[in-house]
């Protein structure tokens, strides 16, 4: 049978591909910290505590769990390992350079990816349509909650085309979700509304030379899942426009949209200062956390367990009062709007905050909630309820949304519902020991294009013109095992800060910051002396909310270079999420460089075994782009790799002094 020398020819010229990758990946997988290597470096001391406490009383974290599955497999580290079809799996060696449909290193590491990115598209999606749903119902008077951003709605409804002159702010955002909900779910071809009328003009045009612009994120998830199914597409630069198409969905519908929704209904941040940490925990008092990322039901919850009514109910159980903490970005939301909801933990350090036995009530909904929680909920007697029909855990008890949203109206009776178990929970945990680090601090919240202010933003911007500030960051991301707890965030947030770079932040990378004291006007003497100066009494990190909020950062980073006259691209700013863990932390650091800038990670993603697409992300979208994703283990040398090229990108911008 005729064989195609050519194409073998290519798996040579790999360069040792194999080889090179495996000594990579041996290498890379070197790295991953031990618990023991945790609790001596991570930067939180609240943390290092109750790790040494759980391990005492002999309980579990996801750092145990984490060590037991030493050694990784390389196979999956480098992306190479096919799992699509029942002829395998299928893996990518020497041997075997190709599965057994014929698909090589390139085209199983490209459908790993473009499936990872449509998940996280579809993640951030459905958390974005339970509030368009909720928005619409509030608009139409089917859900009981007030439009508390009016402003906003009628803001974005005039932008995005939608008649509000002479119209009820009713009326115009119901008329918004509609159009929202077109952009996220539309089946039949036709313009993406959200982003034509969002995104920069520049951006639109690159977009579209690549043909790349998406239908919807329904279509574009729809569509990955078809295009990498068994025998379809076999070319892998194909697969990766399908990719770019799913990272312009999410940046587009799932976060922008979605934001916009929340905003509508929800209302706008709040500057506030808040407690910080696990010492804020409060005794005596009917505790509950929130965690996960969908804060309609949230919302409610938090705010009838501030009435009247509620609190008499909790001192006549013999509670003090009652008092909400933050895990997660549910907690983000309503901290930075309501207030009073205390910040404790992203999703890794969730297992610390229930092992100090001080949580009566633990609301879980959606995403970033590990089953492991329900270990040490039986533990320590803490009753965990679920709101989602999407996010259901074995033991806990249910209450909330159905499948269909058909009870949205019953959004005061359900968050009813969810107190009293609180309330009941309290009762029969009054003799349930608590252990709580001695670790608390103030943070200031709250930050916005809307109320950072005009005066602020020319000041802002004329820093940057100048070189008085180098450029911003984006610092966000979830926290990944693979390195120290919190760690690469930290130090690269107090490295950057001395550069005269400003952080911005939101999601589970700001509760490190939080905790460290970075979100406090004093921590402005770790600035470099440009920094210093801008801030005034100001944080050297702004906090700018839960991890959908990054369409926060990037309307800023818009707005500076609209008033700058200058492309995204050619500006001084960056995104970087240092400890990525999951498919949201890729589909947000794709939307990110889909706007031209770089991506900063000090975790690879799965794409060492392939050669052509190691290459796509640190060469080849720097000529389509004008973007690269950038990988550095040591967050130090990573800093400066931000600011080496943060400096690279003013010396070739006639409009910014080098």
């Amino acid at each position: 049978m005729c064989q195609d020398n050519d194409k073998h020819s290519h798996h040579d010229s790999h360069g040792g591909a194999f080889d090179d990758y495996n000594q990579a990946v041996a290498e890379y997988r070197k790295s991953f910290p031990t618990k023991k290597e945790v609790i001596e470096g991570t930067p939180d001391p609240a943390s290092a505590e109750m790790l040494r406490h759980m391990e005492s009383l002999g309980l579990e974290t996801v750092f145990d769990r984490f060590d037991q599955q030493k050694p990784h497999c390389t196979f999956g580290l480098a992306g190479i390992c096919c799992k699509i079809c029942i002829m395998g799996p299928c893996k990518i060696t020497k041997k075997s350079p190709r599965g057994s449909c014929g698909a090589e290193a390139d085209l199983i590491v490209a459908r790993n990816l473009l499936r990872m990115i449509a998940a996280g598209t579809a993640a951030h999606g459905a958390r974005g349509r339970e509030v368009m749903l909720g928005l619409k119902a509030a608009a139409e008077g089917r859900l009981n909650i007030s439009i508390a951003g009016g402003k906003k709605v009628l803001a974005m409804a005039g932008r995005l085309g939608i008649e509000v002159e002479g119209r009820q702010v009713r009326e115009v955002a119901a008329d918004l979700a509609d159009l929202l909900l077109e952009d996220i779910s539309r089946t039949n071809p036709g313009p993406h509304r959200t982003l034509a009328a969002l995104a920069p003009p520049e951006r639109q045009k690159v977009w579209k030379e690549l043909d790349i612009l998406p239908i919807s994120a329904y279509h574009e998830v729809f569509e990955a899942y078809h295009r990498s199914s068994p025998g379809t597409d076999g070319d892998w630069p194909n697969v990766m426009k399908q990719f770019h198409r799913c990272g312009l969905a999410y940046a587009w519908s799932s976060v922008m949209g979605s934001n916009i929704a929340m905003d509508g209904l929800l209302g706008l941040p709040v500057r506030s200062s808040v407690k910080v940490n696990l010492g804020a925990l409060e005794k005596g008092s009917l505790n509950i956390a929130v965690h996960g990322h969908s804060p309609l039901l949230v919302s409610e919850i938090v705010r009838l367990g501030r009435t009247e009514e509620m609190i008499n109910l909790a001192k006549k159980s013999g509670a003090q009062g009652i008092q909400f903490y933050g895990i997660c970005c549910s907690g983000l939301s309503a901290m930075y709007r309501y207030g009073g909801v205390i910040p404790l933990s992203n999703a890794v350090g969730a297992e610390c905050v229930l092992a100090t036995g001080a949580l009566d009530l633990w609301v879980a909904d959606i995403q970033d909630v590990f089953p492991s929680i329900m270990d040490l909920a039986r533990c320590f007697k803490t009753t965990v309820v679920t709101t989602s029909d999407s996010a259901r855990l074995p033991g806990a008890e249910h209450i909330g949304y159905d499948h269909d949203h058909s009870n949205l109206a019953q959004s005061t009776e359900l968050a009813k519902k969810i107190l009293l178990r609180g309330l009941e929970s309290f009762a029969a945990r009054r003799e349930v020991p608590t252990h709580i680090p001695p670790y608390e601090i103030q943070g200031e919240i709250g930050f916005s294009l809307e109320n950072i202010g005009p005066d602020r933003l020319k000041g802002l911007a004329e820093a940057l013109r100048s070189g008085q500030l180098v450029g911003l960051v984006n610092l966000v991301g979830c926290n990944n095992p693979r390195v120290i707890y919190e760690k690469n965030v930290v130090e690269l947030c107090r490295a950057l800060m001395a550069k005269d770079v400003l952080v911005v932040t939101n999601g589970c990378a700001s509760f490190s910051l939080l905790k460290l004291g970075f979100l406090q006007a004093k921590a402005g003497e770790l600035a470099g002396p440009g920094l210093k100066a801008f801030l005034g009494d100001l944080p050297p990190v702004w906090h700018m909310g839960e991890c959908l909020d990054n369409a926060r950062a990037s309307v800023l980073f818009r707005t500076l270079a609209d008033t700058l006259g200058s492309d995204l691209k050619d500006m001084p700013l960056a995104f970087a999420s240092p400890e990525w863990s999951n498919e949201k932390g890729l589909a947000a650091a794709t939307a990110f460089r889909l706007l031209g800038l770089n991506s900063y990670h000090s975790v690879y993603a799965p794409i060492q075994g392939s050669l052509a697409l190691t290459n796509f992300f640190s060469q080849d979208t720097q000529k389509t782009l004008g973007s690269s994703m950038i990988v550095e283990l040591d967050a130090l040398k990573l800093a400066e790799r931000i600011v080496d090229d943060m400096r690279a990108r003013r010396s070739a911008n006639p409009k910014l002094k080098s």
